[in-house]
């Protein structure tokens, strides 16, 4: 009988598997080796154009922020401007208010009767003080500012006897009263 010798062709065959493992195993390796250098060039370009996006928009940022800068100045100018403005506007209006009020209490004083000694107008109050010769006197004159429409709340402070230049029996009086707005008093006439 014939005798074959498989032996030699099983190790054959065994060392043909080895090298295919091995080649299969060390290809694997490049394959995965490639795929990882693949992914990190791919992350790599993706962080590079991120980092680009986000320098650009670092960039428009701070030409924003710079426009911001100048817009807010501006506002501030502008704010100045119109308080500026304002005032000029208030000083305007009011421009002619002492004139008026000294004019409207010559009109309303009761003459050779009474005078004042202090005439104060702070903002919307005006406090006159003075001397009349009587109670009368007195209470005419305060009848004149109500009646005027110029005055509203009128109170008689103070009303005493006092001596003056060797005149006895004079009245000295101090009334409070409040101013009414030019703008009301202007349209009231308009209205009438």
């Amino acid at each position: 009988m014939i005798k074959v010798n498989l032996l030699p062709f099983r190790a054959e065959r065994k060392k043909e598997n080895i090298r295919q493992q091995v080649s299969i195993f060390v290809l694997s390796i490049i394959f995965v080796f490639f795929s990882m250098y693949y992914y990190n060039v791919s992350l790599n370009s993706k962080i590079s154009a991120y980092n680009i996006k986000i320098e650009n928009i670092k960039n428009e940022i701070a030409r924003y922020n710079k426009i911001v800068k100048e817009i807010k100045d501006i506002e501030k100018k502008l704010d100045v401007l119109n308080k500026k403005t304002s005032v000029i506007k208030n000083l305007e209006l009011n421009r002619k208010e002492p004139v008026r009020l000294l004019d409207m209490m010559t009109s309303m004083v009761i003459p050779k009767r009474m005078w004042f000694t202090r005439l104060e107008a702070k903002e919307e109050v005006v406090t006159i003080k003075g001397f009349a010769l009587d109670n009368k006197t007195v209470a005419d004159f305060m009848t004149r500012l109500e009646d005027s429409k110029f005055f509203d709340s009128i109170n008689l402070t103070t009303l005493k006897q006092q001596k003056y230049n060797k005149l006895t029996n004079l009245k000295e009086f101090v009334i409070s009263c409040n101013k009414i707005p030019l703008k009301n008093v202007d349209t009231d006439k308009a209205n009438k």
